[in-house]
C-alpha cells in the first residue's frame, strides 16, 4: 500500500444539523483488494483514492452497517421491484467518465437539493474522475442501467473476496417509478448470492437521517463495534 498523505478535517457535520464531524483521510495509490477489504471491514469508505471514516469525539452516530447476504430473503415488494424492472437492462465494467454520466449525476443532484434540501455544488469532470474513476483499481466497478438507448443510473462498487462495498448511486428521476435505487441494492445481493459473497458493506447508517437511516431495513444486518485500526481486530455484531 503506498500511502500518498493522511490527514483530518473538521467541519459540520453532513448527516446532522447542529453536530460537527471529524474525519480521517487516507490518500493511497495502487491500493489492493485485500488492503481495501481491511480499511472496508474497519469502517472505511472508499471515493477514489481517498479511504475516510468519521472519528467524531463523543458521538457514535454514524455506524457502519452490512447486509447478511447469506440469511437475507428477498420480500414480495422485493420481488416486485426485481420483476418491474424487466425492460431494464444492466451492464458493468470498469468506471468512465462521459457527458451521459455529468448529465445524469447533475440532473440526479439537482432532483435532491429540491427534494431533500441536499446541498448542491455543479460537478466538475475533474471532481467527478477523481471520486469515482481513479482509484478503482482490480476490484471497483461501475454497473450501468439502460432503459432501451438511454442511460438512467450508474452503481459504483467495490466487489472485494467476502463482498461488495456499495459506493455511490445516482439515478434518472423521471424513472423513479422503477424504484431504481432499491433495485441496484436488490441486484447487488443477487448477485453476491450467486457468487458466494457474504457481505454487502453499506456505508453508514445514521439513525437520524432520513437519507442514511432506511438502511436498517435490509435485515439481518451487523454494525461495527468501534473504530478499529488496521493493526486491531475487528467485532461487527
Amino acid at each position: 500500500m503506498n500511502l500518498l498523505k493522511e490527514f483530518y478535517l473538521s467541519d459540520k457535520c453532513s448527516y446532522l444539523a447542529e453536530h460537527k464531524q471529524t474525519t480521517h483521510y487516507k490518500v493511497i495509490d495502487n491500493c489492493s483488494a485485500q488492503q481495501c477489504q481491511e480499511l472496508i471491514e474497519r469502517g472505511y469508505r472508499r471515493f477514489g483514492k481517498m479511504y475516510f471514516r468519521p472519528i467524531c469525539e463523543g458521538c457514535n452516530e454514524c455506524q457502519s452497517i452490512k447486509i447478511d447476504v447469506e440469511n437475507y430473503t428477498f420480500s414480495k415488494s422485493a420481488k416486485r421491484v426485481l420483476k418491474k424492472a424487466h425492460d431494464i437492462r444492466t451492464f458493468i465494467q470498469k468506471p468512465t467518465l462521459t457527458q451521459e454520466h455529468l448529465a445524469l449525476f447533475e440532473k440526479y443532484h439537482l432532483y435532491m437539493h429540491e427534494k431533500k434540501e441536499w446541498a448542491y455544488e455543479k460537478t466538475t469532470p475533474d471532481h467527478y474522475y477523481s471520486s469515482f474513476v481513479t482509484g478503482h483499481e482490480s476490484f471497483g466497478y461501475e454497473v450501468l442501467y439502460f432503459y432501451e438507448n438511454e442511460l438512467i443510473g450508474v452503481d459504483l462498487i467495490d466487489i472485494l473476496e467476502d463482498g461488495i462495498s456499495s459506493i455511490y448511486f445516482y439515478y434518472d428521476p423521471d424513472f423513479k417509478e422503477y424504484s431504481l435505487g432499491r433495485l441496484s441494492l436488490y441486484n447487488q445481493i443477487q448477485y453476491a448470492k450467486k457468487t458466494n459473497k457474504r457481505w454487502i458493506y453499506l456505508g453508514y447508517y445514521v439513525k437520524d437521517c432520513p437519507s442514511l437511516s432506511y438502511k436498517a431495513q435490509y435485515k439481518p444486518f451487523l454494525t461495527l463495534e468501534g473504530r478499529p485500526t488496521e493493526t486491531e481486530p475487528f467485532i461487527w455484531s
